[in-house]
């Protein structure tokens, strides 16, 4: 069941948690208007069989429809490499504008490349409705939110923030789960702790609402904390921790992980404002499966095929 966090005032936010994919989406609403925001909402790809539906995006539609609030803006943090966005499936239902930060055209362009997009596709941002500039604010009823852009993750990571609450999006997670990994195509961990430090110098009680849980076991999932409880807290930026030492410790960490389960077809279809590829001559929608497109460095490690001539 989604959960809830109310202020005093007209800020209501409904969190929902997908457990498949440890995505948290947000209801961000100011409820004496009736007018929202989602942020970040999920499509279900399942990716052994391709099947892709809707269930994740249609609980957000019918707690907003239940509410009888309507969807102002649709806003993701950034085009996440874990999950396929729901955007699109959102707009068509409620309505709304999509947006993203400014810097998602650099993201594009790097993956462009990678995938061999179709020439239509240009990457200057346009298949969004909106791109967000930093500091630039914007509102949601009557309450002002500013747009932050917190790169390091990505080139184009963006938070979200209304009087005591940021959407920190996939820049800081959950004290005991610690940060986001910083070695996709244009990530940075040097970048990525400058923007968590911007982060941590809001007031104590600034309450940050993450993108994704992954909770350790012995604990439910949960998607909120306070800058107090990371500076205490947190497994890789509490205070204390130094630049140096949080760059370290992320190119160690991040060179043992292993890539998304769903990057491939999340990528293509995020870059793209949550839409589909388009369609083959046959009809059908296909995502592409790049060869070695993520190795690091020059040369490619032992084990991994080159391609040297087609094989009989």
């Amino acid at each position: 069941m989604p959960t809830t966090a109310m202020t005093p005032s007209c800020l209501h936010i409904e969190a929902f948690f997908d457990d498949v994919t440890g995505t948290v989406s947000y209801v961000l609403a100011d409820t004496a208007s009736g007018q929202v925001a989602v942020i970040d909402p999920v499509l279900d790809f399942e990716p052994k069989s391709g099947t892709l539906t809707s269930a994740s995006s249609d609980r957000v539609i019918d707690y907003v429809r239940a509410q009888g609030w309507q969807v102002q803006w649709i806003l993701e943090t950034h085009a996440h490499a874990d999950h396929l966005s729901g955007a699109q499936h959102i707009r068509h239902h409620l309505g709304g504008r999509i947006a993203i930060g400014v810097h998602i055209r650099a993201v594009q362009k790097m993956f462009r490349s990678i995938f061999h997009f179709e020439r239509s596709f240009l990457p200057d941002g346009s298949q969004f409705d909106h791109l967000f500039d930093d500091g630039e604010q914007f509102q949601v009823g009557g309450l002002t939110v500013t747009a932050l852009h917190v790169p390091g993750h990505t080139p184009a990571d963006m938070a979200y923030q209304v009087q005591d609450a940021v959407f920190t999006g996939d820049t800081l997670f959950l004290p005991d789960v610690g940060t986001a990994r910083a070695d996709f195509p244009g990530g940075d961990a040097a970048q990525l702790y400058r923007s968590i430090q911007r982060l941590m110098a809001l007031p104590a009680t600034t309450r940050l609402f993450v993108c994704h849980d992954y909770p350790p076991e012995g604990r439910g999932a949960q998607h909120v904390c306070t800058v107090a409880e990371q500076k205490q807290g947190s497994i890789h930026v509490r205070d204390g921790v130094s630049e140096a030492e949080f760059v370290a410790m992320r190119t160690a960490r991040d060179a043992t992980l292993a890539m998304p389960t769903l990057i491939l077809p999340a990528v293509q279809v995020n870059v793209r404002a949550g839409k589909l590829p388009p369609a083959a001559d046959d009809g059908r929608t296909y995502v592409q499966t790049p060869i070695n497109a993520f190795l690091q460095g020059a040369s490619a490690p032992d084990g991994v095929w080159q391609a040297c001539e087609n094989p009989v």
